[in-house]
């Protein structure tokens, strides 16, 4: 792609509006030094250097919508809790439309608490309620999305399999799109995907690709997404296949080689691609051009310690680096 082509793509994204449905939350990292074991028990004591928190899920998707300069409405859930004003305040700071989000009482904001010491992970705190949020939630962000489908140019699914999109939710979305011939865009967790029959795309990884099928055996990728876009009845699939770069299954399949010279941590590398996908999607390229930009931010990302987002300066600098390497 010629830069001058992308950045012409890139212009157009501040004009794009996407509405994002899924599980929000709060990646919280807690960062230190080990420099000796606990006498109380056989672990590691983190000597605490310093805490920062970043939005993850859903909310690192809108988040990197934002980042890109694209206007976006945020469809999900929150605790009424002291996370979750974190969680809304920071959505506000970054000027995102939060008005389809629900707070309550009944369940707690999603929060993951990541130790590290160094570029290692120590330990994991979930704080969660997977259940299916009830009927009257599943009616405010469907009608949510009714009032606003006029207004938007592109519907992300952000599953991580938490409770908001349910198999009411997700079809009623996916009708809605249909009928009013809007993108619908699907990060997947392979034991809901018979919710995202019809979608427009999916983006899958390897390992979910295999499990939407039943297969976790079979290394054939080009015939999982064949059978995958079939089964599901998508206009197209995007397979992620780490450092073998992308697949994007239409009715040929292009192959997108990786560009990340180096890979740190591949956390949140998933939300980068379906926002950058769809957004590009969304401003009336073709699809394998969409999936050239998604893997280009991607590289991005995947260079950078724990969840993070992409910036249109960023995937212009990595453009000419990867340019330059490849001329």
């Amino acid at each position: 792609m010629e830069k001058n082509r992308l950045i012409e793509i890139l212009e157009k994204f501040k004009k794009i509006k996407i509405a994002v449905v899924g599980d929000i939350m709060l990646d919280d990292y807690i960062i230190g030094d080990v420099e000796r074991i606990s006498p109380e028990a056989p672990v590691p004591i983190v000597k605490v250097k310093k805490e920062r928190f970043v939005l993850g899920g859903a909310a690192n998707v809108i988040s990197n919508l934002a980042s890109l300069g694209a206007q976006t409405i945020s469809f999900g859930i929150v605790g009424n809790d002291f996370d979750g004003k974190r969680l809304i305040k920071e959505l506000e700071n970054k000027k995102i439309d939060i008005s389809g989000i629900i707070k309550t009482n009944d369940r707690p904001t999603i929060v993951k608490r990541r130790i590290t010491s160094g570029q290692q992970q120590l330990l994991r705190i979930d704080w969660e309620d997977t259940t299916h949020i009830t009927y009257e939630q599943e009616n405010l962000i469907i009608e949510g999305i009714k009032k606003n489908i006029k207004d938007i140019h592109a519907i992300i699914l952000s599953d991580y399999d938490k409770g908001v999109l349910t198999p009411r939710v997700a079809t009623e979305i996916i009708k809605i799109a249909r009928e009013n011939n809007i993108i619908v865009n699907v990060d997947p967790k392979p034991k809901n995907i018979e919710n995202y029959r019809g979608a427009t795309s999916m983006t899958p990884n390897r390992k979910e690709a295999r499990e939407c099928l039943g297969i976790p055996q079979e290394n054939d990728f080009y015939k999982i997404g064949k059978e995958l876009k079939e089964k599901l009845q998508l206009k197209n699939l995007l397979l992620t296949k780490s450092e073998e770069g992308m697949s994007l299954f239409l009715d040929e399949t292009v192959d997108i080689p990786t560009y990340a010279k180096e890979v740190y941590d591949v956390t949140g590398a998933g939300d980068t691609v379906i926002s950058v996908f769809t957004l590009a999607a969304a401003s009336g390229i073709e699809w394998y051009e969409a999936a050239k930009i998604a893997n280009t931010a991607a590289g991005v990302v995947v260079g950078r310690i724990g969840t993070s987002t992409v910036t249109v300066d960023e995937i212009l600098e990595f453009y000419d680096r990867i340019y330059h390497e490849w001329k």
